[in-house]
């Protein structure tokens, strides 16, 4: 999505007859249903006023394509300006141009961030202009077939406009970032290698043809972390960290370098699905082992580790694997302070005993605590999907302050899962009662949301997205028993009103069932899935959840018998009522969450109860 779409000449015109603020304001509000928050209305003020003294040149074309508010595709994140055209030589070539209004800052210890005021508020650490200039360019080189296959030359930049170089914004510690997006700062030479810059890139105006064509250009598929891992592990950079990811490595870098047994630290990191947590807590593993420190990914969850070990197999001795992955129960006796660092992925999951019938061990948490001169756990609260889970950011707070750990905050808020549609997250919260928030409906051209009438028809749509490269699967909530666990021939999800029988696929896969090549024939589950994505996810909605009296309503008594999950509710509910009966409600909920966020690109559902059907069309209408 662009925000403002038109040629030089255009916005000239526009900025000269009418402020500039109210057009892309406008804009705004029409592509996106919502105003724009004053700060942005005062950034595009400054900042764009500043742009057109630029571009008032006449050795700049006329029909050179202007955008505004570039939305990348994959992402929540929006490149301010950029500008389209042809070189000398007639090649396709766009310019991106990340603005700030900012006039002072201060140097990072930490690789790309810079300390500055942004948007009106106290000074906060994050990346240097220029990275993210940069780091927007690979991410629309990474997602979009239009710039991949249309051999479109983008050609990063950072525009400061109210800065008067001063050696801190362009110290030497940011040197290689500068070499990759160059940075233009206040005044008028500086505005005049801004303009030479661009001149240097576009010779040729297109009327804004490489905007069309980015902005329809169809979203190649993304890449998935497993597969990606052999190359992380030779070095190779294979997902840029942007913005808030960016930020959050590298402070969990810095605490682990610091980190003694005397002084230990715990740093908890909250985000959720899709924000990047394990694309962070991979890439973290990575470059703590290349810096000599013994670094272990850990998570209650088999089904990531599982995926991880396979596509490894073959470029790593199996020593070696294991040495770098492992499940969270296994800390019971471990060394305190043996491992300089833990990076604890979906940490939420974490339970208080270890061991097969959960009898081993204390406490998790604290296990891992003890275990490492510096933990790190990724958490999303909102992701607690059974009674036994613990690993609520509260919990691990009160292990970290006995423990006596020096105890950081950060956050994971970009989303880069379901197309990056942050409207799409909220809408869900609030469709499924989580939370209340605003958002009464999503991007629909940025995320693909179904509501069907039948098993059958959910299975072909998907079965038909997955042949595409074998990343869409079929889920459903554990509502049905899993009779082919002795009886391999029987069916477990079975709708005879449709013709729709299908067997989970709990046994034949196990950890693996995400990736296995002949898996979409048989449906998965929360415990097959958590922690993992698919380009397009398909959803089967138990009894678990309808839709009672007009009011969205969870019961627990849908819910397989074989489903460990809830194990023991029934009694729980007669010791402790009202505190069982919430638990359980906010499970469920959560369990729906989670499989309906699986999706990178889509999400199609089916209901078993035809009023929560009508209710979910309702809202995605």
């Amino acid at each position: 999505m662009i925000v403002y779409q038109s040629t030089k000449e255009r916005f000239l015109d526009d900025s000269e007859n009418r402020a500039i603020e109210d057009v892309i304001a406008s804009a705004y509000l029409q592509r996106t249903g919502r105003y724009a928050s004053q700060a942005e209305f005062r950034a595009w003020q400054q900042s764009l006023t500043r742009m057109a003294d630029v571009l008032r040149d006449d050795d700049l074309p006329a029909s050179m394509g202007v955008g505004v508010e570039f939305g990348i595709p994959q992402t929540a994140k929006r490149i301010d300006f950029i500008l389209s055209g042809e070189s000398e030589a007639r090649e396709p070539r766009v310019v991106i141009v990340e603005l700030k209004q900012w006039s002072s800052s201060r140097i990072s210890d930490k690789d790309g961030l810079v300390f500055a005021n942004r948007g009106g508020y106290a000074e906060t650490e994050g990346p240097h202009p220029c990275y993210q200039a940069w780091s927007y360019a690979a991410l629309l080189e990474g997602f979009n077939e239009a710039v991949h296959e249309g051999d479109i030359g983008l050609n990063p930049c950072a525009y400061l406009h109210n800065y008067q170089r001063d050696g801190i914004i362009d110290a030497a510690e940011y040197s290689a970032y500068l070499e990759k997006a160059p940075l233009f700062l206040r005044g008028h030479a500086e505005q005049q290698k801004l303009r030479d810059f661009i001149k240097r890139h576009v010779k040729h105006g297109d009327n804004g043809e490489l905007l069309f064509k980015i902005e329809k250009g169809r979203i190649r598929p993304s890449k998935m972390l497993a597969d990606s891992l052999v190359g992380m592990l030779r070095g190779n950079r294979e997902f840029v960290l942007i913005d808030d990811q960016k930020v959050v490595y590298e402070e969990c870098i810095a605490k682990a370098v610091k980190a003694s047994e005397p002084r230990k630290q715990v740093v908890i990191v909250k985000g959720g699905p899709g924000t990047g947590k394990s694309v962070v807590a991979i890439n973290l593993m990575v470059e703590l082992t290349k810096r000599g420190l013994l670094a272990k990914y850990v998570s209650k969850n088999a089904a990531p580790r599982a995926v991880y070990e396979q596509r490894l197999k073959g470029h790593r001795r199996k020593v070696e694997i294991s040495a770098m992955f492992g499940g969270s129960g296994a800390f019971i006796d471990a060394e305190q302070g043996f491992f300089d660092a833990l990076i604890v992925d979906e940490a939420h999951r974490l339970n208080e005993k270890s061991g097969y019938m959960g009898n081993l061990g204390e406490n998790q948490i604290k296990e891992l605590i003890s275990a490492a001169k510096c933990t790190t756990f990724f958490v999303d609260d909102d992701q607690v999907v059974t009674l036994n889970d613990i690993g609520h950011s509260h919990e691990i707070e009160k292990w970290a302050k006995q423990s006596g750990a020096e105890i950081s905050y950060l956050e994971l808020a970009s989303q880069f899962r379901c197309a990056g549609s942050d409207g799409y997250l909220a809408w869900l919260d609030d469709v499924l009662r989580i939370r209340p928030t605003a958002n009464d409906d999503f991007d629909h051209g940025s995320f693909d949301f179904r509501v069907v009438d039948s098993p059958s028809e959910l299975y072909e749509l998907i079965s038909g997205k997955n042949r595409v490269n074998n990343k869409s699967r079929v889920v459903a909530g554990y509502c049905w028993d899993w009779k082919s666990k002795r009886n391999p021939a029987a069916f477990d999800i079975e709708f005879p009103d449709f013709g729709f029988r299908k067997q989970w696929n709990l046994g034949v896969d196990g950890s693996l069932w995400i990736t296995a090549p002949n898996s979409i024939e048989q449906i998965g589950c929360i415990h097959t899935c958590q922690g993992l994505e698919v380009d397009y996810v398909g959803v089967i909605i138990g009894p678990d959840l309808a839709v009672l009296d007009g009011h969205l309503a969870t019961d627990p008594s849908g819910r397989s018998k074989m489903d460990r999950s809830i194990r023991g509710w029934k009694t729980l509910m007669r010791s402790e009522p009202e505190q069982t009966r919430e638990r359980l409600d906010r499970i469920i909920r959560n369990t729906y969450r989670t499989l309906m966020t699986r999706g990178m690109k889509g999400c199609y559902v089916f209901c078993t109860d035809p009023a929560l059907r009508n209710y979910l069309r309702q809202r995605s209408a």
